[in-house]
Parts: C-alpha cells; structure tokens; sequence
C-alpha cells in the first residue's frame, strides 16, 4: 500500500508513534515488520558460529508438497462452506508461513511485509520463551516453581503476586486485578502500557515508571490457583524471575540458553521500556525460520542439530498441559478442551498439538504426531485469535493429516 516509501514518505503514507494508530489496521500490515524503527530495542544475540542450515525436502518434491497443501481443502469451524488452505492464507491475512515435517521444510511463503531476511512481530508468542526458560531451569535444579514469587522477588511481598507460586504465574492461574481486554481504552492493559512506554511522559503523569514499577502496584482479587485468567503481568513477573535466577536480564538469558545455540540465523531484538527493562509479555521479533528452529526444538524435546540444549523434562512439562477444568474458566470458546502451561497453549487434540501464540495471528504450532512444526506470522485486522482458530485449527489439522499419511507411506 506504500506506507513508509520516499524520503520522506507522503504525509498520507506515513506512520509514526505521534499518530497513535500504527498498529490500527491496515497501518498494522507494515508495523509488524518494523517494530524496531518505532521503538528502542535490545538485541537477542545469535553469537558468532555460522548458521546451521535448515533442511529442505528435494527442490521438485518440495514444489509438490506445497501445490498439493496449497490445494487441501477443510471446513472452518461453524461453517458449511470448504476452504483450501491457500485461500485460508489470504483470509487470515499471512505474512509469512513456514511448515517442517520430520525436520525438513515442506513449506515456506512470504507476503504483505515480510521477506525472508525480514523479521517480524511475535506479539504474545514472546510469553513462550520466557515460560520456556523458567522450564529449562526448573529442569536443571534451578528454580522451584512450588516456591512462593516472594522467594525470588521479595519486592512484590504485600502486591496481588505476594501470595502466589511461581507455577501459579507461569500458567496463569494467579487472582490479580488486570483487564486485558484491548477493546476497552480504560484497560488495565492500556494503563500497562502508558507506565512500559519509553518515551517522556505527559504533563502531569504520576503513575509508575516501567514494567517492574508497575508489577508492584497490582492487586490480588481472590484465591490464587482456581482459575486461568490470561494476563500479560504474569509473564512480566516470570521474566523478572527468570533474571533474578541467571543473574542476567531476561533478553541476555534468552541469548545465552537458547538463541546463540540453536543455529539461529538473526538476531532477534525486543522492545524496552524507559529502564531498558524487557517487554517479555510481547516485545519481541524474529525472523521467520528462526522460529522454525524454535518449534523444531519444542518437537525434538531440547534436541537441535544433533545436539541436547536442555532437559527432556522441560517440554515435557509443557507437553502434558496444565489445568484443565481451571483453563475452562477463562472464556476460551475455540480451545474448548485445552489448558495453558508455561506460557504455553495445550489443545488436548488427537496430535497432542501444542502452541505458542500471539494476536493478529502469530503462530508456532508443534505437532508431535505428524512430526510437524508450523510457524505463522499475521497481521489480521484484528488483535482475536478467537476470529482466526476457525479457520486455521482445522487448516493446521488438515496439513497434519495430510503429513502424516505421507510419513507413514515413505516408511512402508
């Protein structure tokens, strides 16, 4: 659409922090692309050894596999109508899709903002590294997450986290007063945000500077551990304990457990408030393929490129799922059936399918039994997964269904 083309783009072409509308869309179809032109950021190191190339399946194969996906057909949840999966692409508004199957890439495609060498928004999927970390270290004997949040953070004694264990932030099963519904400008998550924004506060401005500031004002609303209830804070405080325990901050941790080992082929970088202090709840950005690598390690329980990073265990955790019957209280309708753990959405499926996931349609979904790993990167108009689940969970399924067979016919 030309936003953001010449020097200086046309003032009807241009977006910028002042207008208060770039992530209102369409203006949101460049933005996720170009967090870092808006916002200062720190770096997600991939250090200094060359990328380990990811596998492709043989060129004519490869163009085979991915006419034949552009062509499966499904049936979008609530509809009559079939959909192919190419036209479901469109419908979602995808920047950039990337499917593995047995540690091969069968799919990669690329629109709207994204390229190749682009990196882009992962909104919420930034939870599921922080909920990956603290797995990683409560496999190593580091943290314990039966432990009280004050055993880590003795700063948020008397706050709504005082009382609550480091497992009850990681799934999200704390009582704490915090809106999130992004519809309501009113939201404690608007409020969140003004207090984690870098830039000079406006006149008369008395509330709380940066994330952690923020963390200590919020206050508990009821019995920690009955219910899941899906809200940013959680994961703000888990990256701060993730930081309290490696003696690092959260993006430097980040580097050093995993991005700097996975063969990674860029940076990533996240988003920073004034105190240089990580959003973990959502600031983060990457290149398409790096999550590939991601999910692959997810897959393969912490082994990549032949080499074991971490403890089985950890993704064992996030595998076996949290609470159901408390992930039922918290108004999911389209995972109906599913838990959250770790930062991490578990959908119970027939695959065993877990997820991480962001708004506007950010995607890593590992399926265990197709031996698949699918990474998508979106700018749907609006910040609902519940509006996209219908027609990508069965699109996903289909895929994997589709995968599976041909395993299972390459192995007879």
């Amino acid at each position: 659409m030309g936003w953001m083309e010449g020097v200086p783009p046309a003032p009807e072409k241009r977006i910028t922090i002042a207008a208060g509308d770039y992530l209102t869309f369409p203006k949101s179809r460049w933005t996720v692309c170009h967090i870092r032109d808006m916002f200062p950021t720190v770096g997600v190191g991939r250090g200094l050894e060359a990328p380990a190339p990811l596998a492709y399946a043989p060129g004519r194969e490869l163009a085979d596999i991915r006419a034949e996906i552009d062509e499966l057909t499904f049936t979008p949840t609530g509809s009559i109508e079939a959909m192919t999966w190419k036209e479901s692409l469109a419908a979602n508004y995808t920047d950039g899709m990337l499917i593995l199957h047995q540690g091969s890439v069968v799919y990669e495609w690329y629109s709207g903002c994204l390229t190749e060498t682009g990196k882009h928004a992962m909104m919420s999927m930034t939870k599921s590294t922080v909920g990956l970390l603290a797995e990683i270290l409560i496999a190593e004997g580091r943290l314990d997450d039966d432990a009280p949040v004050t055993d880590y953070l003795p700063e948020l004694a008397g706050t709504g986290f005082g009382t609550a264990t480091v497992r009850q932030v990681m799934d999200m099963t704390t009582s704490i007063v915090f809106d999130e519904n992004y519809d309501d400008p009113d939201a404690d998550i608007w409020v969140y945000s003004a207090a984690g924004s870098p830039f000079p506060k406006p006149p008369g401005y008395d509330g709380p500077i940066g994330y952690i500031e923020y963390l200590q004002t919020v206050e508990q609303s009821g019995e920690h551990g009955q219910a899941f209830g899906y809200k940013t804070v959680n994961t703000d405080v888990l990256a701060w304990i993730v930081a309290r325990v490696t003696g690092t901050s959260y993006h430097q941790a980040l580097s050093d457990m995993l991005w700097s080992r996975i063969g990674a082929e860029q940076d990533a970088y996240v988003t920073v408030d004034a105190t240089g202090t990580p959003f973990a709840g959502g600031g983060m950005s990457a290149g398409l393929r790096d999550l590939g690598r991601l999910g692959l390690l997810l897959l393969n329980g912490g082994v990549i490129n032949g080499e074991q990073l971490f403890p089985a265990a950890a993704v064992e955790s996030i595998r076996n799922g949290g609470d159901r019957e408390a992930f039922a209280k918290g108004g999911f309708d389209t995972l109906d059936g599913g838990s959250y753990r770790s930062m991490f959405w578990v959908f119970h499926n027939k695959n065993g399918a877990f997820a991480a996931r962001g708004v506007y349609g950010q995607t890593i979904y590992i399926d265990p039994t197709a031996e698949m790993v699918l990474v998508r990167f979106a700018s749907y108009p609006q910040p609902k997964n519940a509006l996209i689940d219908p027609t990508s969970l069965p699109a996903y399924q289909a895929v994997a269904d589709r995968l599976t067979a041909a395993g299972r016919k390459s192995n007879t």
